[in-house]
């Protein structure tokens, strides 16, 4: 029994002046419950009803549940007239059937379902439906007049004077609602729809009442029994006895074969899936973004396959009552999970789309900050999943949030380091003192940065090793960006001997001044300067400075050695020498270890 074709829904005039803002978000979560049921009913469907589609829809007779006794004829009613048609194919139930769902929608529409968790709400109303009937085809029911209908509840004085209505001698209440769109209709309230299930096998032992007319015999058995297609109603009935008639559970013993073949099938493709996605996504990213972009088609399937798994089990094996609610729940739940590896590889693909754009450097710091950006919606995104998810399992949406702050506190109490860290990274992504192939100074770390990443940035030093250093230490110091210099300046002194001619120094002099004017890689603003600096005790000290405009050290480098060369010959072409270091030799002779020699070498200046 399960809701599907034929669905309606009954309309009720609302008047907004008096609707509070509490009312209002009632009102919208039932109405949002009904369409996910709704939805859920079609997609279990779609396949199996393809062809009714097709058909004229049937009009559809609405149960009448204006009142107690009112719900309990039409639930009645709906459930033998169910019999009746099931009855003629008993080995196997055909949800193809317009009829046959009609007739189960009724029924089901006497039931109070609000309160049972939307993934199993029409499994688990459809199981309280048969077992009610059960019940009630076993306990003796009051007449019909005893029974409050719609003029006895005017008589009261209204709906205010009856709630709940008990039938006398059992656990089955049937209750007015209080809010919603079905608001002041009467159903089998949630209580009894909970716990109808445990009541009827309390009862089960009792036989059948001999004065109905008609009795749904065996009616609970065939709904925990019956398979969901012909063809495997014809192989059910070629199995062994054992097999065929044995239960397990409640459950038909056939049946759990099929459950373990589901699952290995299933959990197989997911593998398959999953390991596809990584070997194809790490092939193609970076060289076709179109691609790369299919590759999300492996985690997609691997979300569809438990949802698959959920509609077998379902409308092919025809699993119930706990055991298929427990199905339910963990495929749901996997479903959920893989969603989330959607939600991130979706992230990382349009990330990269964003980033493929020429205006953009793959590996600088836009890059970068676009990622993170795209790895932090795709959290938020998760966790919108996490909660939406988590009430549709049945979980209150208060005890999900609970759970979200106090995971979060103890993750952020277990993570300082690395939320700093993570801090630190959007500082250095905000600030970009530096970007990958730059040359940086960081305390005695002189290299290349080659990778900036999410916790730390990898720099290549001069003399070779990789260095991997914390962002957040980096965002916290001073870095000195060396490629970032608009020049290099250089600093140099020549020494000439004391006993050379002043008329020889200020050639010198004038030799390096000549030589730097209008220098390769001169910049205007910084022309070069040249002096006769001091005396020394050593030697002349002539001192030049030059600013070469360009960050590039190896080119800067070339034109110092050329300049170098340049002066050594002009230096030598008139005769004027460099002053070369002293070495100075003083004998201590001492009494008992004899001569000491001590030297002492003093650098020019």
């Amino acid at each position: 029994m399960f809701r599907a074709k034929g669905i309606y829904i009954r309309s009720r005039t609302i008047d907004v002046g008096k609707l509070t803002s509490r009312g209002a978000a009632v009102l919208f979560k039932d109405i949002l419950t009904n369409v996910v049921i709704r939805l859920q009913i079609v997609l279990l469907l779609a396949v199996g009803t393809s062809s009714v589609m097709a058909q004229q829809t049937q009009d559809v007779k609405a149960a009448d549940t204006s009142s107690p006794r009112d719900t309990l004829r039409s639930f009645l009613d709906a459930c033998n007239e169910l019999y009746r048609l099931i009855d003629t194919s008993p080995k196997y139930y055909d949800r193809t059937d317009p009829e046959h769902v009609a007739v189960a929608e009724r029924a089901l529409d006497c039931i109070d379902d609000s309160e049972l968790p939307v993934f199993a709400r029409v499994d688990r109303a459809a199981e309280a439906a048969v077992c009610l009937k059960e019940i009630l085809d076993r306990v003796k029911l009051p007449p019909w007049e005893k029974i409050p209908g719609s003029t006895e509840i005017k008589a009261a004085g209204g709906l205010e004077k009856l709630t709940d209505y008990r039938i006398p001698d059992t656990r089955i209440t049937i209750s007015r609602v209080e809010r919603g769109p079905r608001r002041h209709e009467y159903l089998f309230s949630p209580g009894t729809v909970e716990r109808a299930p445990r009541y009827f096998r309390s009862v089960a032992s009792r036989p059948y009442r001999t004065e109905l007319t008609q009795v749904s015999e065996d009616f609970y058995r065939w709904y925990m029994s019956a398979p969901g297609h012909p063809w495997l109603a014809a192989i059910v009935e070629r199995l062994p006895e054992n097999l065929r008639l044995g239960r397990t559970w409640g459950i038909a013993n056939w049946k759990w074969p099929g459950l373990v073949m589901t699952v290995v099938v299933a959990l197989t493709l997911m593998a398959a899936a999953y390991r596809a996605h990584v070997a194809f996504a790490r092939k193609v990213r970076g060289k076709s973004l179109f691609r790369y972009w299919l590759t999300i088609a492996f985690p997609i399937a691997a979300m569809l396959i438990p949802l698959a798994a959920k509609y077998v089990t379902y409308r092919y094996l025809t699993f119930r009552g706990m055991p298929l609610y427990i199905a339910d729940f963990v495929n749901i739940l996997i479903a959920l999970l893989a969603a989330l590896v959607v939600i991130f590889a979706a992230s990382n693909r349009i990330a990269e789309s964003i980033i493929a754009s020429p205006n953009i450097n793959p590996e600088g710091l836009n890059a970068q900050l676009i990622r993170i950006i795209s790895k932090l919606a795709s959290m938020i995104l998760a966790m919108i999943l996490f909660l939406i998810g988590g009430q549709y399992l049945g979980i209150p949406i208060a005890t999900l949030l609970a759970s979200a702050g106090v995971g979060g506190i103890a993750i952020a109490l277990g993570a300082q380091d690395t939320l700093k860290t993570l801090f630190g990274t959007l500082m250095l992504l905000s600030d970009k003192p530096f970007r990958v192939g730059e040359r940086i100074l960081y305390n005695e770390y002189d290299g290349v940065v080659e990778d900036i990443g999410l916790r730390s940035t990898r720099l290549r030093l001069l003399s070779g090793p990789q260095v991997t250093l914390p962002n957040d230490q980096l965002a916290g110091n001073d870095i000195e960006n060396i490629s970032r210099r608009p020049y290099i300046r250089r600093v140099g002194e020549i020494h000439i001997p004391l006993d050379t001619t002043a008329e020889k120094v200020h050639q010198a002099v004038e030799i390096i001044r000549d030589k730097l004017r209008d220098h390769e890689g001169m910049d205007p603003d910084r022309p070069p300067r040249v002096f006769f600096d001091e005396f020394t005790p050593d030697a002349f000290s002539i001192i030049f400075y030059y600013w070469y405009a360009s960050s590039d050290y190896w080119t800067f480098k070339t034109f110092s050695e050329k300049l170098n060369f340049d002066i050594l010959r002009k230096f030598e072409a008139k005769g004027i020498q460099f002053s070369l270091p002293l070495r100075h030799s003083f004998w201590k002779h001492d009494d008992k270890q004899g001569p000491l020699d001590v030297n002492l070498r003093s650098l020019s200046r």
